[in-house]
């Protein structure tokens, strides 16, 4: 008896799940119908979007099939709890950001949606959640419309609100923000492709944040991380970003370690949206940040490595590799900061010490940033006086009468190689 009802119940769950297929035309019937548990399928074809999903479904598609907004509004609504949207194309929604026209908006009823291997085409916004919880967002493709301008533009994955999070596998380009999160606790942000917009990651008011494996490029910034705290910003790639790689504002008790960046330039170029030439790029922007610790990152090729401004004091800074950037170090403040923990520094390209103990750890200390490279940033076209012996007559006077140095970043500790696992950058 007890093996009967266990094959009722499966039999019932799998006709309650069986793929139903869908014509173009039919979704909206086919939505009104349907029932918990039912699996529809878009038939290749053009299907007319401004549809609201309603009942806790799986809306999947096969090749060829579009879900098509006629330029007006959402495409596709989703309003009910443990829906799943997979392998969709939904193209030509709404353009308006005031009303946040998205290709797919989530509803905050919509707890433990899953969007997952869809192809978007964004005049609005690509993925919009408000206040939904337990959502994943996995493995989607967005772009944005080149035809407007780059602030016209929706951003390609919008949290608002929005707590426990999964944002996986994206790829993201050419909208205005790739991923921007607002007012958003405890989610995680992984392996996100993001290029050729505004800012690849863009967080505001948001806390508890894991950030981990993302790839920028060709952005005005790849990672701009402001008024948070508490995040995890671990394993990110930052390449050829125009501006900032890493941009710190008011950020607190948070931990940036193990990431890279490596060619950024501040020059207008496609993914630069128009930034102005000339100007210099910063692979690791700190602006009124504290209390955090910057560890085991890669900065590299860069106009300045490290450019720390308006009280961004009291973080760990230790165990970094500073690779041949043009200035390692910009900071201009009134007291020393020592960036070095337990012994250990980092490593700087540029170091010319000695290590006489053989202990991996240089004998005197390195000072990135002097009066000479102040007069540099005060007056940039010094710069061709750089080898000049009055320059070099200049240094030598700081170095043999310490009350004539400035205040700045020492490294008590510098590394002679690289930290056990960073590598200079090819």
């Amino acid at each position: 008896m007890i093996k009967l009802t266990a094959l009722l119940l499966l039999l019932v769950g799998t006709v309650a799940g069986a793929a139903t297929p869908v014509s173009p035309g039919e979704l909206s019937a086919r939505l009104a119908e349907a029932e918990p548990g039912d699996v529809l399928v878009l038939e290749p074809g053009e299907h007319p979007g401004g549809m609201v999903i309603a009942t806790s479904i799986t809306l999947k598609a096969k090749p060829g099939a579009v879900l098509d907004g006629a330029g007006d509004g959402h495409v596709l609504r989703i309003n009910a709890a443990d829906v799943t949207v997979d392998g969709l194309h939904l193209r030509n929604g709404g353009a308006n950001l005031t009303n946040h026209d998205a290709a797919i908006y989530v509803e905050r009823e919509a707890e433990r949606a899953r969007i997952q291997n869809n192809r978007i085409e964004a005049r609005g916004f690509g993925i919009w959640l408000r206040g939904t919880p337990g959502v994943l967002i996995a493995d989607n493709h967005i772009t944005g419309d080149t035809a407007l301008r780059s602030q016209d533009r929706g951003n390609g994955i919008h949290l608002y609100n929005v707590s426990d999070a999964t944002v996986s596998g994206n790829t993201v380009c050419e909208t205005r923000d790739g991923i921007y999160i607002d007012v958003s606790n405890d989610n995680r942000l992984e392996d996100n492709i993001l290029c050729d917009q505004r800012y690849g990651i863009h967080y505001m008011f948001s806390h508890r944040n894991t950030v981990k494996g993302n790839r920028t490029r060709g952005n005005r910034t790849g990672f701009a991380l402001m008024q948070s705290r508490d995040l995890e910003i671990v394993g990110n790639h930052s390449q050829d970003d125009a501006g900032y790689g890493f941009l710190l504002n008011h950020l607190t008790h948070s931990l940036i370690a193990d990431n890279t960046a490596v060619d950024i330039r501040h020059s207008t170029s496609p993914g630069s949206g128009g930034a102005i030439r000339g100007g210099e790029g910063k692979a690791l922007f700190i602006y009124n940040s504290q209390l955090n610790t910057i560890r085991g990152n890669i900065v590299a090729r860069t106009d300045i490595g490290i450019h720390l401004t308006a009280g961004s004091e009291n973080n760990s800074i230790h165990g970094n590799a500073l690779l041949g950037n043009r200035t390692q170090v910009k900071y201009v403040a009134t007291r020393t900061q020592e960036w070095s923990e337990d012994g250990r520094g980092n490593y700087w390209s540029d170091y010319l010490g000695w290590d006489l103990a053989g202990d991996g750890i240089g004998d005197v200390p390195h000072e990135p940033n002097d009066a000479v490279d102040r007069i540099l940033w005060t007056y940039p076209m010094a710069r061709v006086l750089m080898n000049s012996p009055a320059v070099q007559l200049l240094r030598w006077v700081q170095r043999a009468f310490p009350v004539l140095r400035p205040s700045g970043v020492t490294d008590s500790a510098p590394l002679m190689r690289p930290p056990r696992g960073l590598q200079e950058a090819e």
